[in-house]
């Protein structure tokens, strides 16, 4: 499918099973790269909301590429219901980001390549490397979600509750007290995700340009397929089959997803490094300039070569 315009980083890719795929390259403009990176973003998530990072690896030399995941974004949905946050497996997910680098990222240049990844992106990406060690050379993985709960206690009610739903045939219903994007909904106060108001802002800015971009809360199959890919990942012997090197950087303050199991995987991995920014929310990379800079630290000093 042919490019928005001359100008536009983005494309289209079409998946086995007929799903269009947007992604984006942002080449870095200045002579010789020094690597690429991958950007794979979070549940909700779209490029737009990472035009600042893709800034900030461009300065550093570095050509970027990502894409919307199927069921999010400008990618087609996957239910009628656009708003439904809906996947049936996470081996879908593996295969667009398999099908993403054999066709757009492997066939421009053979230079160092880099994964960086936010949340379900970093989830995906440690079980992309798993699958396949020889497509990256290293990997950063940002507020990883490895498990979706941080309350051990919440967990098996969830499990259990979700379980019942699915065989009841709910599979596409939003989880309970969930629902359609509203973006009245959208406040600072109180939000665990960035403690920056200005870049809080963003997603909803590039919702109210586009609204297609918008996506809604959890369905029963989300939650569904997530347990069960967590499931894989916390295999006994698993993690420590990721032999590449890995930067694990989680946020002190997250109230989103378990911060102790981020700690814990990246014990069992042969080649991880672990950092905690001790004040930041879950989103790191859009957290205020002080926590970003403390994250850009770390990122640099991990990707010299």
């Amino acid at each position: 499918m042919a490019q928005e315009n001359a100008s536009s980083p983005f494309d289209f890719m079409t998946t086995q099973d007929k799903i269009s795929i947007r992604y984006g390259v942002w080449p870095c403009g200045i002579g010789a790269a020094r690597g690429r990176v991958l950007i794979l973003n979070g549940r909700t998530e779209f490029m737009e909301k990472y035009d600042e990072t893709i800034t900030d690896l461009n300065r550093r030399g570095f050509d970027v590429y990502s894409f919307d995941w199927r069921g999010q974004g400008l990618s087609t949905r996957l239910l009628s219901d656009r708003h439904k946050g809906y996947i049936r497996t996470y081996d879908d997910y593996l295969k667009d980001l398999e099908l993403f680098v054999g066709q757009i990222v492997k066939p421009k240049t053979r230079s160092h390549l880099i994964v960086l990844a936010h949340s379900m992106g970093a989830h995906i990406a440690l079980r992309f490397l798993h699958d396949h060690p020889e497509v990256f050379d290293q990997a950063v993985l940002v507020s990883p979600m490895i498990d979706i709960l941080p309350s051990p206690i919440v967990r098996p009610i969830a499990r259990f509750v979700t379980r019942r739903k699915i065989k009841g045939g709910l599979d596409s219903a939003y989880v309970f007290n969930s629902g359609g994007y509203n973006s009245r909904e959208m406040s600072f106060k109180g939000n665990r995700f960035t403690s920056d108001p200005v870049r809080f802002m963003d997603q909803k800015k590039e919702i109210e340009k586009n609204p297609d971009l918008a996506l809604g809360g959890l369905t029963y199959g989300w939650l569904e397929a997530t347990f069960e890919s967590i499931d894989i990942l916390k295999k006994s012997g698993y993690a420590g089959q990721i032999k590449i090197p890995v930067l694990i950087v989680s946020a002190g303050s997250d109230k989103v997803i378990a911060v102790k199991a981020q700690k814990n995987i990246c014990s069992a991995m042969a080649n991880c490094q672990y950092i905690v920014i001790s004040n930041a929310r879950h989103e790191i990379l859009k957290e205020t300039d002080s926590i970003r800079s403390n994250f850009w630290d770390a990122f640099d000093r991990f990707t010299e070569h």
